[in-house]
C-alpha cells in the first residue's frame, strides 16, 4: 500500500516533472537538425481568428509566435533549469537591496512561507507540464514539416 502511494507521489513530483520536460526538450533538440527551418512556421496548423486572444498587445505576441521562437524559448528554459539562473538571481538581489521588504514574525512567517511555497510549486508543475507538451508538439510538427512524421514512435 505504501509503495503504491509513493510511486503515485513520485509521478507527480517536481523532480519528475522537470525530468520529463528536460527529456522532451532534449528529444526536440536531437530531432530538430536545422532549427532555421522553424522560422515563420506558425505554431498551429490551422490558427483561426477565434483562437487568437483579445488581450491588449496580444496581436504582437501572436504575430511573433512561430516555432523557432518556441524552440529557442524551450531550450533557454531547459538551460535555466539545468544550470541555474545566476544572472537573474544577481538582478533580484540588487533590487532587494533597493527595496526594503517588511519582515514577518515567527510562526506567522513559517505558515505563510509554506503556503507560498505550495502555491508556487503547483504553478511550477503546471507550467512544466505545459512546456513539456509544447516541446513534444514542436518535435512532432517539425517531423511533419520535413516529411518524417511517424518516425521514432
Amino acid at each position: 500500500m505504501m509503495q503504491m502511494s509513493d510511486s503515485h507521489s513520485q509521478k507527480n513530483s517536481l523532480f519528475t516533472a522537470m525530468n520529463r520536460f528536460i527529456g522532451a526538450v532534449n528529444n526536440m533538440d536531437q530531432t530538430v537538425m536545422v532549427p532555421s527551418l522553424l522560422r515563420d512556421v506558425p505554431l498551429e496548423q490551422e490558427k483561426d481568428l477565434h483562437t487568437l486572444s483579445h488581450e491588449p498587445g496580444s496581436y504582437l505576441r501572436d504575430a511573433e509566435a512561430d516555432m523557432f521562437s518556441y524552440y529557442t524559448q524551450l531550450k533557454a528554459i531547459r538551460n535555466d533549469i539545468q544550470w541555474g539562473v545566476l544572472r537573474a538571481e544577481e538582478q533580484r538581489r540588487n533590487k532587494e537591496k533597493e527595496v526594503e521588504v517588511p519582515q514577518m514574525e515567527g510562526e506567522e512567517e513559517a505558515a505563510d512561507l509554506e503556503q507560498l511555497f505550495r502555491f508556487h510549486l503547483r504553478g511550477l508543475q503546471g507550467v512544466l507540464s505545459r512546456l513539456t507538451h509544447q516541446a513534444n508538439e514542436l518535435t512532432d510538427r517539425y517531423k511533419q514539416e520535413i516529411g518524417i512524421a511517424g518516425w521514432g514512435q
